[in-house]
């Protein structure tokens, strides 16, 4: 989508998707976070982009046999699939390698933030994760005013290292975690650009949700939660949490931000984004009971201020996750996909 394309439409409809979008991700984190305890981070990371490949995949597959049912050549596209715009069997080797590259960043984004919301109130995990996009934003931009912006990052940051060496506790571990998410949420925007010219359609969002969902099953193996994931068909409850988990943090979020992008320009959508550790830290008090004292509020709002002023002045969009859970952005966000979902 080009940016041209959201003007003269309803700007008030775009707000009210990237809303939803925020709140979606933030109630799919709290689901995640509760299931965190039983199955452990890595294995809840797998299963919500299993879920949602699963989701997004079969949703490619019947929009694709509704369109050509509607042109008239539905005989052609079952017998041709590598032919069509959505499918994945006829993608060449340099398809693949981007999409491997995208599914494996998005993998290991997703599962090191989990691993910070397991140890960290939602609101500074989200906060932190951002300097990763903020970082690669204004390595790019290679203005020295932006480095007003950096420093704005940096304060955050110290303002989080001075609270836990002097105010209330945090876990640094958890801290760390999260600006690791942060440095492959900088990867995955990265690699999302060689995937969006590169691969046609929207398979290719379920075939990377399904390579990162691979890719952590080794930790998932090395750091299980006490409890097997076969309990789960004894107990509908975490039956439907995993499934939330999977809708609210993924397939909610990328649908709306699309639905926003027809709406907004893009720079307004990525404004609008980061705002979301505000809305992250309400949503962990109010779901999770989680606490947000003076220092924490202090780093949040010096990291949102550095996400918006490196939007306003490159003129672009800084990313933000899912997706987002992080994952999912305008790539600028994890949340955002480069890959258009069907309509």
């Amino acid at each position: 989508m080009t940016p041209g394309t959201t003007r003269h439409k309803r700007p008030t409809v775009g707000i009210i998707f990237v809303i939803i979008s925020c709140l979606s991700l933030q109630f799919g984190a709290a689901f995640a976070v509760h299931l965190f305890p039983l199955f452990g981070p890595w294995l809840v990371t797998v299963l919500r982009l299993l879920l949602a490949a699963i989701t997004v995949g079969a949703a490619v597959w019947i929009a694709g046999r509704w369109r050509a049912h509607r042109a008239g050549a539905q005989t052609a596209y079952m017998a041709v699939p590598a032919k069509t715009s959505d499918g994945f069997l006829g993608w060449s080797s340099r398809q693949w390698r981007a999409m491997l590259i995208f599914g494996v960043t998005l993998g290991l984004m997703n599962g090191f933030f989990y691993n910070a919301l397991a140890r960290i109130p939602l609101g500074l995990a989200v906060a932190v994760e951002f300097t990763g996009p903020l970082v690669l934003a204004s390595i790019l931009t290679r203005r020295k005013r932006d480095l007003v912006w950096v420093f704005c990052a940096a304060a955050g940051m110290a303002v989080l290292g001075f609270e836990a060496v002097h105010g209330q506790e945090t876990d640094l571990l958890g801290v760390l975690y999260a600006l690791i998410a942060g440095a492959f949420w900088a990867l995955y925007i990265r690699s999302s650009a060689s995937v969006g010219e590169l691969v046609p359609g929207a398979s290719g969002l379920a075939v990377a949700m399904a390579v990162g969902a691979i890719c952590v099953v080794p930790e998932a193996l090395l750091f299980p939660g006490p409890v097997a994931l076969w309990s789960v068909t004894h107990d509908t409850q975490l039956v439907l949490f995993i499934i939330g988990t999977s809708l609210l943090a993924s397939v909610v979020p990328y649908s709306s931000e699309l639905a926003a992008l027809r709406h907004l320009p893009e720079q307004v959508f990525s404004v609008l984004l980061s705002l979301e550790p505000v809305i992250a830290a309400l949503a962990g008090w109010a779901l999770l009971g989680q606490e947000t004292g003076l220092m924490r509020w202090v780093a949040i709002i010096l990291l949102i201020t550095a996400s918006i002023g490196i939007t306003q002045t490159t003129g672009g969009s800084v990313p933000a996750d899912e997706t987002s859970d992080s994952y999912r952005r305008n790539e600028p966000p994890e949340h955002t996909s480069p890959l258009p979902l069907p309509e």
